[in-house]
């Protein structure tokens, strides 16, 4: 079973027999929750992209005290997938944003789109984006995954902006005319996948987004809920450019 892994704060110039504290939160999961004891090897990451396999040294309440042992850089994708994820209803953004963590999305940008029935101001706005984040930390802990995507919220003016500054962008939906397989993909660069909420993109915004440089796609014969449209799509993307 892989070791687990927890989150600390290292630089990109760590190396075999450095020494790293875990304290705070992650200590105390560490040390309470998961009960790693001296002698284990655990496995941190600095949520910027790169990890070390480490064992411990000491295990006292709410820190953790390792030796590095190895460094683990994280695998480098032909293409960066960030995900804008239109607010949605109940549970169903949290999912949305911890499955495309899961497979490896690199930035989520929350989205109150025109139809979304959820609705972001003051204190919520910032509670909603709190959880955001919580879930995906969470997700690229449980996925041994050493880069945790940022999470910001956007309007759709700067949904447009993010389209014109990447390389590809796929706006995931039901009535495409084509389907993703058969996209044209760059061999290598910056990708956004972009994922409505329950009610839909907006015409307004279709043309909008189609406008700033934006491709539709569909991803399956049927339709998709929006908490899990991010996650089949980057599951086929994945696929798409590792095929010879």
């Amino acid at each position: 079973m892989t070791d687990p892994l927890f989150l600390a704060a290292f630089g990109d110039d760590v190396g075999p027999g450095d020494l790293i504290t875990v304290t705070g939160d992650e200590g105390h999961h560490a040390v309470s929750v998961k009960r790693i004891v001296p002698g284990e090897t655990v496995i941190l990451a600095n949520g910027e992209g790169l990890g070390v396999r480490a064992e411990v040294l000491s295990a006292e309440r709410r820190e953790l005290d390792v030796r590095v042992l190895d460094v683990l850089p994280a695998p480098t994708p032909p293409i960066a997938w960030g995900v804008v994820q239109a607010l949605a209803k109940g549970d169903r953004s949290e999912l949305a944003v911890q499955m495309a963590t899961e497979v490896g999305a690199r930035e989520i940008l929350a989205w109150q789109a025109a139809r979304s029935i959820v609705r972001w101001q003051g204190e919520r706005r910032d509670k909603a984006l709190d959880k955001w984040r919580a879930t995906a930390r969470e997700a690229a802990k449980q996925s041994r995954r050493f880069l945790v995507p940022g999470v910001v919220a956007v309007s759709t003016a700067e949904v447009a902006e993010a389209i014109r500054a990447v390389d590809v962008a796929l706006i995931l939906h039901e009535d495409a005319p084509q389907h993703i397989a058969d996209v044209d993909l760059p061999e290598e660069g910056t990708g956004l996948l972009i994922v409505g909420p329950e009610g839909g993109i907006s015409p307004e915004e279709l043309d909008r987004f189609v406008e700033a440089g934006a491709t539709m796609v569909a991803i399956s014969d049927g339709v998709l809920r929006t908490s899990t449209a991010a996650a089949v799509a980057l599951g086929q993307l994945d696929v798409l450019v590792r095929r010879p």
